[in-house]
């Protein structure tokens, strides 16, 4: 069978976390034939993520995707050992189960940081070297909360987010189709991560499947195969989409 991302280079943020959508994605993508940098707060953790990847040659940085100088750098160094990347996964994110009159303007600030300027001042360290390349595909995580309007994990903070993060994705495919770079977002419904890992009470999950007509939660998995597919050339017309990944939790 022919590997869907052969001679690809990826770089994937907030991808070290062993059962996450990122160091999910990473292995799927080095299973297609990609060579990976996983980049993460934690340089020790994206290192041995890097090097537990199938295949050889992948990379792992230590990268705060808040800040712009940091994302700069790690672009710099993915480019020295790569030569060029071709796609990016904007996937870094935390979310915090905290109501509306809850939110303080430090609550706010991480959240958002992380999310959405992070998609941002990653995707402007990275693109410069996809116009000169030819072309790539940026992909960005949002989140099913940004659709409905929370009410699972995330607070309205994390809804306003994951929704900034689905008017920026399709800002930049509108600007960047010129250039051949794809842009498109996945919202992932409910995944059994780290992120839920011991909050789900088997009320709370029979609940919550009474409104998944496929009846099961989403593997992390899952959202990888559907990041393969934009990261490919399967998806050579697509660009400003919003994939749905949540087993039928919002039907729209």
């Amino acid at each position: 069978m022919m590997s869907l991302l052969n001679g690809k280079f990826a770089v994937i943020t907030g991808a070290a976390s062993l059962r996450g959508i990122g160091r999910k994605t990473a292995v799927r993508f080095a299973e297609e034939g990609a060579r990976v940098a996983i980049l993460d707060l934690d340089e020790t953790a994206a290192q041995a993520a890097a090097a537990a990847l199938p295949g050889g040659g992948h990379l792992g940085l230590a990268c705060n995707v808040a800040d712009h100088a940091a994302c700069a750098a790690a672009a710099q160094a993915v480019l020295a050992a790569f030569g060029r990347v071709d796609i990016l996964v904007n996937n870094a994110g935390i979310t915090q189960p905290l109501k509306l009159m809850d939110i303080t303007p430090d609550n706010y600030t991480a959240v958002t940081d992380v999310s959405l300027r992070g998609t941002l001042n990653m995707s402007q360290a990275l693109v410069p070297a996809m116009r000169s390349g030819g072309g790539g595909s940026i992909i960005c995580l949002s989140s099913v909360s940004a659709q409905r309007g929370g009410g699972i994990f995330g607070g309205p903070h994390y809804s306003a987010a994951k929704a900034g993060v689905l008017g920026l994705a399709k800002a930049m495919a509108r600007e960047l189709g010129a250039d051949n770079i794809r842009v498109n977002s996945i919202t992932p419904g409910l995944i059994q991560t780290d992120i839920t890992a011991g909050k789900l009470t088997d009320e709370m999950r029979a609940d919550i499947l009474k409104g998944i007509p496929l009846n099961r939660l989403g593997d992390a998995e899952d959202v990888a195969n559907a990041c393969v597919f934009l990261g490919s050339g399967l998806s050579a017309y697509l660009t400003g989409i919003t994939l749905d990944v949540n087993g039928g939790m919002l039907i729209h």
